[in-house]
């Protein structure tokens, strides 16, 4: 549980495209079996200390002929930044992803003493 005291919170948010692959012909498109994609989001300001992170996806383009098989979540959460994981699997064939996200968490404050 993040536990927020009294002081500034911050609530940051945006949306990614993850990827495109249908452009390209790229893995997620064309592969088959274990596939995942990272994307580093840069908060629009540091947090104080690393935030609580949610993320869902906003827009998916996935074949109609194939199983559709999912996962997507936040890693490396720090107080600067994080990364967006979205990972499939067996015969899944995504085109492409876009992911919502949001973070929330303590601010420095400028009487923050810093040792």
């Amino acid at each position: 549980m993040l536990h927020l005291s009294a002081g500034e919170i911050g609530i940051d948010q945006g949306s990614a495209m993850l990827f495109q692959d249908f452009k390209h012909d790229g893995e997620m498109w064309t592969g088959a079996g274990p596939r995942s994609s990272r994307h580093t989001v840069q908060f629009s300001r540091p947090f104080k200390a690393a935030p609580a992170v949610t993320v869902g996806i906003s827009m998916w383009d996935i074949a109609h002929d194939a199983h559709t098989r999912a996962d997507i979540r936040a890693e490396n959460i720090t107080h600067e930044s994080f990364e967006i994981v979205f990972s499939t699997w067996g015969d899944t064939r995504v085109a492409r992803i876009r992911a919502d996200w949001m973070a929330i968490g303590p601010l420095p404050h400028p009487d923050d003493w810093e040792l």
